[in-house]
């Protein structure tokens, strides 16, 4: 049985003013005339029935996630009482999902989860479909968690990155063991890793067995293990949606707030990856969007506006219904939405949520 988790609960801070809290970046139909988790469900529903598939979301944004996924069942979404990080999110959905299907499993059949964010793009969804049936299989086999890492062309700051235990050149597709996860490089170090050949970028997918993550959390995280066993009880009762938030609000603060990658696959022995290319970006800020959109005669990329440009070159501009002005300026990123406007040097982009705080 194939399942997917998919983390629906962040507010895209970095891309500020067009993501706020209450619509993020998820929600925006940036790059297609579908919103984001739109084409992240549309993109496992060949594989994953759509009553497998979860949603795992907080309380500002559960009703537009529920009006923009109709086809996906109410009591499929979600909704964290607080946010906690990602340890805390995949293990009580991974939870809901265990209770949901545990008496109509076969016998000696596992349920498999694959864990996937609602605002990446992948343009090779066919590779991207058979390698995540590839690594359902290895998990559910060898009682591993497997991750996808990203063959990486370039020095990536804004990436953390995964080195592959192996002697040999690394091969797409292959299925290697993990030697340790690395947090965000600087570019010396970035640059190191490229050069060696044994570093993929974190894509931040994960398939695993129920069986398989809460085995890791029992080992790694005692803690969230204790809080999921106070949930599990609550979770005979069958509710769903608020109902099911407000019964388990009080639990949730006992969380510690640690993400999977810090909880777990840093610590874990049976972590596997596979190298992949499926054209993959995690558009983590508006600098992403120079590897997806096209540059005018000037460098400039636009969207969804008019720009009269003098002299400027290797600029963003974004926002509806208004007419731009450059004259003389280079790499800076401008984006209207509402009220708000940014006007930010693209060396800074990644800050862009340290300015939100203000907000």
């Amino acid at each position: 049985m194939l399942t997917a988790i998919i983390m629906a609960g962040g507010s895209g801070e970095r891309f500020w003013p067009l993501s706020t809290p209450e619509k993020p970046k998820q929600l925006l139909n940036i790059f297609s005339d579908k919103t984001m988790i739109r084409e992240t469900v549309d993109r496992i529903l060949p594989i994953i029935s759509k009553e497998n598939i979860f949603i795992a979301t907080n309380e500002l944004q559960a009703d537009l996630i529920k009006k923009e996924l109709k086809d996906i069942p109410k009591e499929n979404i979600i909704i964290e009482p607080a946010f906690k990080d990602t340890a805390a999110a995949i293990g009580y959905s991974t939870l809901i999902i265990q209770n949901r299907f545990k008496d109509i499993l076969k016998e000696k059949e596992k349920i498999k989860v694959v864990v996937l964010a609602s605002d990446h793009l992948i343009k090779k969804e066919k590779e991207f479909r058979d390698i995540i049936k590839l690594a359902a299989e290895e998990a559910s086999k060898n009682g591993v968690i497997v991750t996808l890492g990203v063959k990486s062309n370039k020095p990536e700051t804004g990436y953390g990155y995964i080195e592959v235990k192996t002697d040999e050149k690394i091969k797409l597709n292959e299925i290697y063991k993990v030697k340790r996860f690395r947090e965000k490089p600087n570019l010396e170090t970035a640059e190191n890793y490229i050069a060696s050949g044994k570093y993929l970028w974190n894509s931040g997918i994960f398939i695993f067995t129920t069986e398989t993550i809460f085995k890791n959390f029992d080992v790694l995280m005692e803690e969230h293990t204790e809080v999921f066993n106070d949930i599990k009880g609550k979770l005979l009762q069958n509710k769903t949606g608020l109902e099911l938030t407000n019964l388990v609000r009080n639990d949730f603060e006992k969380f510690e707030k640690i993400s999977i990658d810090f909880g777990v696959m840093e610590y874990s022995k049976n972590i596997r990856v596979i190298p992949v290319d499926i054209e993959w970006n995690d558009i983590g800020s508006f600098s992403s969007l120079e590897e997806v959109f096209d540059k005018n005669e000037a460098g400039n990329i636009v969207r969804y506006c008019d720009v009269k440009e003098l002299d400027s070159s290797d600029n963003i501009v974004i926002g509806e219904d208004i007419i731009v002005s450059l004259l003389g300026v280079k790499n800076l990123v401008v984006v209207k939405n509402g009220n708000n406007i940014l006007i930010a040097n693209k060396s800074r982009v990644q800050d862009i949520k340290k300015i939100t705080k203000n907000y």
